[in-house]
């Protein structure tokens, strides 16, 4: 069963959170989103307050789970995660009015001809970490999140303070998660995906490289690109008064 928590009045929009995290952590923006949308705030399933599935812990079953548990033509922002989810879900079809995806990509790792990506051998590395002993590694990878923003201090104390404020996440989800990390490559998918897009990424973003963004922007038929210039990895916390006028002035455009 997925959690969503419903706030606000006006048109449909659905946010979905980053790996190992939960809805709360779009605490900062709730309220002016909520003055103009009606938001949906998933939890991703094993995450926060959402149960683990019954069926494997897959994107396309994530994605699809998801788009259940939302109305029908809404709007989708996903960050992180949260972005290839919702970048999955339009891929397979869902009604889904408009996609913003923040610091997301269509591939995690690196492949042959994707140099955007986490190298194989970090990767392995973190996902040993996670099998070990997931919570202090979480806690590390949060610090990896805020890394390069001009405001990576704050940036990291939010996200600390939301981290196990709905719980702690199943350590299935993690690894079920990581797996979606490490295998999906939703490049050819791109050209299909049609709905009105904006890729809004932080310019120092060194979790999700810049080029990936300007990539998934290019790619998608309706995409348009927006940089803030002087954030990270989640420029709704670090720069929330950017990040909420691109939102808005996309939304209604």
């Amino acid at each position: 069963m997925i959690y969503v928590e419903t706030t606000g009045q006006g048109p449909d929009l659905v946010l979905l959170h980053g790996w190992g995290l939960h809805g709360g952590i779009f605490r900062s923006v709730v309220p002016q989103l909520a003055a103009h949308h009606r938001l949906h705030i998933v939890d991703l399933p094993g995450h926060g307050r959402s149960a683990l599935p019954d069926a494997d812990y897959t994107l396309e079953n994530v994605a699809r789970s998801v788009a259940r548990a939302v109305p029908s033509d809404a709007a989708w922002l996903g960050w992180s995660l949260g972005g290839r989810i919702a970048l999955a879900a339009a891929a397979q079809g869902a009604a889904i009015a408009r996609l913003i995806l923040v610091g997301a990509n269509p591939c995690f790792t690196r492949r042959d001809d994707w140099p955007h990506g986490m190298p194989d051998t970090e990767f392995e590395q973190f996902a040993a970490a996670v099998r070990d002993d997931w919570e202090p590694t979480l806690q590390r990878f949060l610090a990896i999140q805020a890394r390069g923003s001009e405001r990576a201090r704050e940036e990291l104390r939010a996200l600390r303070q939301e981290l196990f404020a709905h719980g702690q996440p199943q350590p299935a989800a993690l690894a079920g998660a990581l797996e979606i990390l490490r295998e999906a490559d939703l490049r050819t998918a791109l050209p299909h995906i049609t709905q009105p897009a904006l890729v809004l990424h932080g310019a120092r973003d060194t979790l999700a490289p810049l080029a990936a963004a300007e990539y998934t922007a290019a790619h998608l038929p309706q995409g348009k690109l927006q940089v803030i210039t002087r954030a990270g990895h989640a420029p709704f916390l670090s720069h929330p008064d950017e990040f909420l006028h691109a939102v808005e002035e996309f939304i209604h455009e």
